[in-house]
């Protein structure tokens, strides 16, 4: 699981170029609906090893979160190969978060 948001984000066609399982999260260190998610996010991932875990940090002007139509953090984007399969906006259980997983991570 990534630790930190990462301060520079990666282009779209970065991420649109992705193989395999990713979980896309945008949010930010100081919000606390961010920092509740963290140990569901962590128990979720814990079973899916093999999903990259992209964490970015989002605000104004953040181009990638805006291209994704985020509004709300923590948003957690689900992506298989590079297409968003599935997302959701402030969970409030692991096992939303697990179920989004195994369907990008059979």
């Amino acid at each position: 699981m990534a630790e930190a948001y990462a301060d520079t984000e990666p282009a779209r066609a970065q991420v649109d170029a992705l193989p395999g399982p990713t979980l896309l999260e945008f949010g930010s260190p100081t919000c606390g609906w961010c920092r509740a998610a963290q140990p569901l996010v962590a128990e979720a991932l814990a079973a899916h090893p093999r999903v990259r875990h992209l964490k970015v940090a989002d605000g104004r002007g953040r181009p990638l979160g805006r291209s994704f139509g985020v509004k709300l953090w923590p948003t957690l984007v689900f992506l298989a190969d590079g297409r968003e399969a599935s997302r959701l906006v402030r969970p409030g259980d692991a096992g939303a978060i697990g179920a989004a997983l195994a369907a990008i991570d059979p």
